[in-house]
């Protein structure tokens, strides 16, 4: 599996404005971003994502994810925290 068709897959079955996966192989880091995010707790979060991946971590081809959530309000201050000076 590869970093393209995870996102397609986190956006087909979750409610995300935006999705970033970086990885190669069978480890991956996910970024989800999504107002859904907002009511949730951050294990819900977690299982959220997790739950469209889960067969995959099942039959091996996914062995470490690592993800984190934002909601878009978040997400705006992550990034522009995280731009280069």
């Amino acid at each position: 599996m590869d970093t393209k068709e995870i996102e397609s897959l986190l956006k087909e079955k979750l409610d995300l404005a935006e999705v970033y996966v970086k990885g190669d192989g069978s480890h991956f880091t996910v970024i989800a971003v999504s107002d859904a995010f907002a009511q949730m707790s951050r294990v819900k979060r977690q299982q959220a994502v997790y739950a469209p991946l889960n067969a995959f971590i099942a039959d091996g081809s996914m062995h470490a994810v690592s993800i984190k959530t934002f909601t878009e309000k978040d997400w705006q201050r992550e990034r522009q925290f995280n731009m280069p000076q």
